[in-house]
């Protein structure tokens, strides 16, 4: 059989447009060379607790568009990103607020946090910051920045601070309020169920194969769609042949505990150089320790998050937007435009550090482009 579009990855770029093109009469496959759909959302069901196999992701965007888009596939839960800092013991509140401030200098008001951040702004003599360190203590100071930034930060991205873009931290939120949701957004939530049931709501009724590497076989897979979707690394399609884009990759050690409540909160830093995990997730509380008939949990999930260097053959999470790989990626895309039957998308295809909302509305952006108005 011939189809409309062969579409390689079913994570939300490529399930959104696999679905946009059904709606629209298209005929489509899908190819993933994992053994499971949802590409880093992917959710497993452990002891009735939907574990974000992949690393935690909640939801969050500002444009409503995007949010009446996905909530058409699931019900989303009112969960809020309230992560807890743990430095050698010492807990402080994530995002960066009153709590925090009040732990750290036993400030009240935040007239007096907002003084001791510009005083120790004033100290390290930045005006305009240059990379990840400076920008850091220029919207938190010195002290948090040593604290609970770059042990953690080191951790995630396995460079000094110092050689950090500073556009990482720009939209770490910094509040003189004690309002303790992490994210500035209108609308936000954990799908009901999990995300690999929403993904499998997306692709109701379109052809999916799993454990299929499109990259070992194009020519094949070419041959059985007028047009190619591609959301896997961009410089693997090209065989490397500029050299290897940077990206971080990211381990998990996951346990099932037989207790109740380990942590207390569904993500806690650990942001000390010493700890060599990141963080610990407990995937319980994204749904709030319950199951979907609203009982109890009575075993809880864990998965302790390190962060490491990609090599050929790790799952590339992250790509490292710095001038040298950004330079390299603009190589690529020159040839990746010259494409004329493959379309590249999503975070990998386009080596970029996106958001879910973002990659959405970049799958619906191709989509009007192709098919009109959604």
């Amino acid at each position: 059989m011939k189809y409309d579009y062969l579409v390689v990855g079913s994570g939300l770029y490529g399930a959104i447009f696999a679905h946009e093109a059904r709606v629209h009469g298209k005929s489509v496959l899908v190819v993933d060379k994992r053994p499971n759909i949802a590409g880093n959302i992917y959710t497993e069901n452990i002891e009735g607790i939907n574990v974000h196999k992949y690393g935690a992701h909640i939801f969050h965007t500002n444009n409503k568009k995007v949010w009446n888009y996905i909530t058409q596939f699931a019900e989303f839960n009112r969960f809020t990103n309230s992560p807890v800092a743990n430095y050698k013991g010492e807990l402080y509140s994530l995002p960066f607020n009153m709590y925090t401030f009040n732990k750290m200098w036993g400030v009240v008001t935040p007239e007096e946090a907002a003084q001791k951040i510009e005083e120790q702004k004033r100290e390290a003599h930045i005006i305009e910051p240059k990379n990840l360190e400076e920008q850091a203590i220029s919207l938190v100071g010195t002290d948090i920045y040593e604290k609970l930034i770059k042990g953690y930060t080191e951790k995630q991205w396995g460079r000094p601070c110092s050689e950090l873009p500073a556009f990482i931290i720009k939209r770490l939120p910094v509040r003189f309020t004690f309002d303790n949701n992490y994210f500035n957004a209108l609308y936000q939530g954990i799908p009901i169920g999990g995300y690999t049931r929403l993904v499998q709501n997306m692709l109701e009724g379109i052809e999916v194969r799993l454990q299929e590497d499109y990259l070992e076989d194009r020519e094949h897979w070419n041959g059985l769609a007028d047009q190619v979707i591609y959301t896997g690394p961009v410089d693997a399609y090209f065989d490397y042949c500029f050299g290897t884009l940077e990206y971080r990759s990211v381990r998990f050690e996951t346990e099932l505990l037989d207790q109740i409540n380990f942590q207390g909160n569904a993500a806690v830093n650990y942001t000390d150089r010493e700890t060599p995990y990141t963080r610990i997730i407990e995937h319980k509380w994204f749904e709030f320790g319950k199951d979907e008939k609203g009982e109890d949990l009575p075993k809880t999930v864990i998965s302790r998050e390190y962060s490491s260097e990609w090599k050929k053959g790790d799952e590339p999470y992250y790509p490292v937007n710095d001038t040298k790989n950004n330079t390299l990626y603009e190589k690529y895309k020159k040839l990746a435009d010259k494409e004329e039957k493959v379309i590249f998308g999503g975070r990998l295809g386009e080596y970029r550090y996106y958001d879910m909302d973002a990659v959405i509305a970049g799958s619906l952006k191709l989509c009007r482009k192709i098919f009109g108005e959604n």
